[in-house]
């Protein structure tokens, strides 16, 4: 994997950090938890349709997965990277006592840059592979050791137009807030890896007695999974 250093004068990332952070597949620190596992797999089981039949112009893409916050962001997101147009959309969400409970049906129109439907099977398993990985894993949540110091990462991926994801910042301090950790510092950059830009936000954090954090496993994942489940919509 190459990692290049933080724009805007920050600091690049350790290799080995850097490496576990972008990487695809979730590291142990963020699935340890049973319920965040249960909503992942939930996520893994998302169903992804083609449907050339419906329209003469447009390729029908059906989306049916587990809802939580920033899916349509998530999706509208990779589409664009894939070079796929939206022209109409339709979502619906789950109804209290339905049996899709927790669900979000998307529906959306889409065609190629050139103007043609996406018929290609290779194409389109190329696409589903894409938009099940951009669901399940929009973020990367690690706890790191900084010096003698206890710092969270927390990084998403920047869009083609350059903007960040909408509030990271605000989630991830109010998921600490409700922990009662206290925040030393907070930067914000840029870094590329894996082909791509990401934000990164990294926070040092305060010891302290009553949440201590230097030789406490139990309460970095703690960390982890509360930071998560907030930015993904598990707490409100």
């Amino acid at each position: 994997m190459k990692a290049d250093g933080f724009q805007q004068g920050f600091s690049s990332l350790p290799p080995k950090i850097a490496e576990e952070l972008f990487r695809d597949e979730l590291a142990d620190s963020e699935i340890y938890s049973s319920s965040l596992s249960a909503e992942l797999k939930r996520m893994q089981t998302a169903t992804i349709n083609f449907d050339n039949s419906l329209s003469p112009a447009h390729t029908l893409l059906q989306i049916i997965c587990a809802d939580q916050k920033g899916l349509i962001y998530d999706i509208l997101r990779t589409l664009k990277e894939c070079n796929i147009q939206v022209f109409y959309g339709r979502f619906r969400s789950d109804k209290k006592g339905s049996v899709n409970k927790g669900l979000r049906e998307v529906d959306l129109f889409v065609k190629q840059v050139d103007g043609k439907k996406v018929i290609d099977t290779e194409k389109q398993g190329v696409l589903r592979s894409r938009l099940k990985s951009e669901m399940l894993h929009p973020l990367r949540v690690m706890i790191v050791n900084r010096g003698p110091d206890i710092e969270l990462l927390v990084a998403n991926p920047v869009e083609l137009c350059g903007k960040g994801r909408p509030r990271v910042f605000y989630d991830a301090t109010l998921a600490l807030k409700a922990l009662g950790i206290c925040i030393f510092s907070a930067e914000i950059g840029r870094q590329a890896a894996s082909e791509r830009q990401w934000e990164v936000y990294r926070f040092l954090l305060d010891d302290s007695k009553e949440f201590p954090l230097a030789n406490s496993v139990t309460n970095r994942n703690r960390i982890v999974d509360r930071v998560r489940k907030t930015l993904m919509g598990c707490y409100n």
